[in-house]
């Protein structure tokens, strides 16, 4: 079962390293920055909003 992301939570949470507004990837169950081009990922429900656990976008897909 895939979790969802409360779209209200969403509205809230921005990108750490450049405060801009993030989207949701389903798919993936991360957080994507399109400005920092990273991922945040998201583990039993809960975003992980590290720069430090973030994926880069320019490194390829999930794993």
């Amino acid at each position: 079962m895939t979790a969802t992301v409360d779209p209200k939570l969403l509205e809230l949470l921005v990108c750490p390293l450049t405060k801009a507004p993030l989207r949701y990837d389903a798919a993936n169950q991360e957080l994507i920055s399109d400005q920092a081009r990273l991922a945040y990922p998201i583990r039993d429900g809960i975003p992980i909003m590290l720069v430090d656990e973030a994926r880069s976008l320019d490194d390829g897909p999930a794993r």
